[in-house]
């Protein structure tokens, strides 16, 4: 038994399978149709499942799945078999609600992919080569928004959906005051 709780793998699928964020962390896949066939089958097995409110648990060639599905994004987290899966689960609920967080409750496929730098940085925040770091959705959020860019910045800068909510800042603020 390990002395620190490791993870396979984060994947976040959309609704037909197709990568949106990936991070292996362990050589259980060595090449990319290894690791591809690995996230087909993940997909195929959990997709007729219902589980929208909670996580749900399944093992899969020797490792621990734990998987949740919001819209059409699927978050997954793999695990070896020998892994506790209630730590599984709050790696999972961690990385889940700081998606939540980043991408201000509109958890969706486009979404995603319009903020995926800042979806990868969640990635890193949360695992760095296998180790959980952090699990509480809030910090990982926090540490996350102070990477990408600030609010001070010049709009060329932005990216439209920052734009866009910069903008909404301000007009909330100049309404309120």
């Amino acid at each position: 038994m390990e002395a620190c709780p490791s993870v396979k793998n984060i994947l976040l699928l959309d609704s037909e399978g197709k990568r949106v964020a990936i991070k292996y962390y362990s050589d259980d896949w060595p090449t990319n149709s290894a690791k591809e066939a690995f996230e087909k089958s993940v997909f195929t097995k959990t997709q007729k499942t219902n589980a929208r409110t909670e996580a749900e648990i399944a093992m899969f060639e020797n490792s621990i799945v734990v998987y949740k599905f919001v819209q059409d994004l699927h978050f997954f987290v793999t695990g070896g078999e020998d892994e506790n899966e209630l730590i599984l689960a709050t790696v999972l609920q961690g990385f889940f609600d700081a998606v939540g967080l980043l991408l201000r409750g509109n958890v969706e496929k486009r979404e995603a992919l319009e903020n995926l730098d800042l979806i990868l940085l969640c990635l890193d925040e949360i695992v760095d080569g296998g180790i959980v770091l952090e699990t509480d959705a809030n910090v990982i959020a926090g540490k996350v928004a102070t990477h990408s860019v600030d609010s001070g910045a010049p709009l060329s800068e932005q990216t439209i959906s920052q734009a866009l909510a910069t903008a909404r800042e301000h007009l909330a603020r100049s309404l309120l005051s």
